[in-house]
């Protein structure tokens, strides 16, 4: 199925139904009084992430979407009856963008959540609103107002743990067809990448991770040339980079140069990515490069870029050296999440200790003055300022 990352669609969130103009009519009853209920509100439309959605293509052939009108009040003081809102599903890690603003709306990254992007309209009000002691048979009504309506960018990025970043044949779609059961297409030109690819390389029981291809960087991407600077922004996610290398290169480019492109054009992209702290080098191909020339041709990719980080050099095609990085890779992923859960923990642990500590400070302020009753030296409140309080928290610490 052909990958989709990017729509643009039309939606407008439902009108508010028109308040009633209605007056009791019953027989017996000389003058009932108006009765005319309001009217409903307008559905509003909203995004909700969905795992079991991989891309956008739905939205390429539907593009206008419009959520349920409230309806009008009735008499006898009936409300009308509310639209309903409109959700649409969306893969998670889709952004949405207001096109004619350029405004980001919000990011959907977790399954499940919903982000709001066009507010239905508010209901009109019956005729019983108006009545009054001097207004008695009121003829006023309102109406219910329009929705929101917006022309929206729906983007969508890769949500994978690892990333591969390099040229074109640099050998990523062969990586990611070894260590995985993703069968990219491959072939001895330029550019056989031409869309994103996921794989899911397991590593053990129960443990595995995600690796992201996308097409390859030429020189002056980030000016629009190429293929890959359109999905360079699905590494933004990724937790691990991997700078892949051809160390054997069909073209006049030497490793090095190959290298510093790649890395030039990451940093036109984005500085921020580019300076991400888990970006590892790996030299590819390393089987095709003679036996004497080995050491030179990766020591000089290493100059090249001044690396200091993590270096591992194997050959995709044969499978060498793919084991120990992807158990490397799962390694360092497994630690990342635990340092996350770790923060979050910390976080926790520490809003409860100073609840904790402003109860116990709040408590004893309370029995100071308490004390100060029972002994007759009840003072002015102002006695307890915020510096009585600080130096209880700080003597409960």
């Amino acid at each position: 199925m052909k990958f989709v990352d990017e729509a643009t669609i039309y939606v407008r969130a439902g009108k508010g139904g028109n308040g009633c103009l209605s007056f009791w009519r019953e027989k017996f009853v000389a003058k009932g009084g108006p009765d005319g209920g309001d009217g409903g509100d307008g559905g509003s439309v909203l995004l909700e992430a969905d795992e079991s959605l991989n891309t956008l293509i739905d939205y390429r052939y539907t593009k206008k979407y419009l959520s349920e009108n409230g309806e009008g009040g009735q008499g006898r003081d009936m409300t009308g009856k509310k639209g309903e809102d409109l959700v649409l599903k969306v893969p998670v890690g889709t952004t949405i963008i207001d096109e004619d603003t350029g405004e980001t709306l919000g990011d959907l990254t977790q399954v499940g959540q919903r982000l709001k992007v066009a507010q239905g309209g508010r209901h009109g009000l019956g005729n019983t609103r108006f009545k009054s002691s001097t207004n008695r048979a009121p003829r006023q009504t309102t109406k219910g107002t329009p929705g929101e309506e917006r022309n929206l960018k729906l983007e969508m990025k890769v949500l994978a743990d690892v990333g591969l970043l390099g040229l074109p044949n640099a050998g990523k779609s062969t990586f990611i067809r070894s260590v995985s059961s993703a069968k990219p297409k491959v072939a001895d030109y330029p550019f056989t990448t031409l869309v994103p690819n996921l794989g899911v390389v397991k590593v053990k029981k129960h443990q595995s991770f995600v690796v992201a291809d996308i097409p390859g960087i030429i020189e002056g991407a980030a000016d629009g040339a190429g293929l890959g600077i359109r999905f360079l922004k699905h590494l933004v996610r990724n937790r691990i980079l991997l700078h892949i290398v051809d160390m054997a290169p069909w073209d006049e480019v030497t490793p090095a140069e190959a290298a510093v492109i790649a890395v030039n054009e990451l940093e036109n992209f984005s500085p921020t990515l580019a300076e991400k702290r888990d970006r590892w080098l790996i030299l590819n191909k390393i089987d095709m490069v003679p036996e004497d020339e080995v050491e030179e041709r990766c020591q000089s990719v290493i100059d090249a870029l001044e690396w200091e980080g993590k270096v591992y050099r194997i050959s995709a095609i044969s499978g060498a050296g793919t084991e120990p990085l992807c158990l490397d890779l799962m390694t360092t992923l497994d630690e990342m999440k635990d340092r996350l859960l770790e923060d979050d923990s910390a976080k926790e642990e520490e809003n409860n200790i100073r609840a904790l500590i402003d109860e116990e400070g709040r408590d004893r302020i309370r029995l100071l003055r308490e004390n100060r009753r029972r002994r007759g030296q009840e003072g002015d409140d102002d006695d307890f300022d915020d510096d009585d309080y600080d130096v209880d928290v700080e003597y409960v610490r």
